[in-house]
């Protein structure tokens, strides 16, 4: 991608594209052209993403993933950046207004992917930030992006929540690629998982316990 000169459009195409995020000195509005260029480039990886999974039933949720592409962009410039910021904390990092379904989880998670690190550090400056509770909500609720970060699942039903087989696959592929230990070892999941090695186990997670199903 080139640059655009537009501090939200380049800071999302250099961190999908090399892993690395700049952290502009001011916040700026984003217009509504940089939103639909981005959901645009979104809906292009989200093409490529979905080759990896081959399902011809899901779409980028274009909206899902500009939202998260947002959170993300002001999550990291307040990494930096907090004068006068608390009374804006809720206008920089909006609640999502959409429904909440595989479409928009995998569409959000293009940027939400990255939002663990940010709230690591956050966390790590001040655990009393209001800003690292309000990513951590995210997380919960975009808990595919959350994986191998710290948590409360409690209350999910995983049953229901990985019945579709390609979000199934997607996130424990995950679980296994971050070494998510909290999540391999829910029964459930932990089931799901041990089907998948089969015989192979040690080659994929040796280190992960087989736990009792009660079933």
């Amino acid at each position: 991608m080139m640059e655009t000169k537009s501090p939200f459009l380049d800071t999302i195409f250099l961190l999908r594209n090399s892993g690395s995020i700049t952290v502009f000195s001011n916040l700026q509005e984003i217009s509504k052209m940089e939103e639909q260029e981005a959901g645009d480039y979104f809906e292009a990886e989200f093409e490529k993403e979905r080759l990896e999974f081959l399902s011809g039933d899901l779409n980028c949720n274009k909206e899902a993933a500009v939202w998260g592409a947002k959170v993300l962009y002001h999550s990291a410039q307040l990494c930096l950046i907090r004068e006068n910021t608390s009374k804006d904390l809720d206008k920089l990092i909006p609640k999502m207004k959409i429904t909440t379904d595989v479409s928009s989880v995998l569409s959000a998670d293009l940027s939400l992917r990255f939002l663990p690190q940010i709230a690591s550090v956050l966390q790590t400056a001040d655990p009393y930030d209001p800003l690292v509770k309000i990513l951590e909500d995210i997380l919960t609720q975009f808990h595919y992006s959350g994986i191998g970060y710290p948590l409360n699942l409690e209350k999910i039903n995983w049953e229901k929540e990985l019945q579709d087989k390609v979000y199934r696959k997607l996130y424990l592929e995950r679980i296994v690629e971050k070494k998510a230990y909290s999540l391999a070892e829910i029964p459930y999941i932990n089931k799901l998982l041990m089907a998948d090695f089969g015989l192979h186990k040690d080659i994929y997670w040796r280190d992960l316990k087989i736990v009792a199903h009660g079933d």
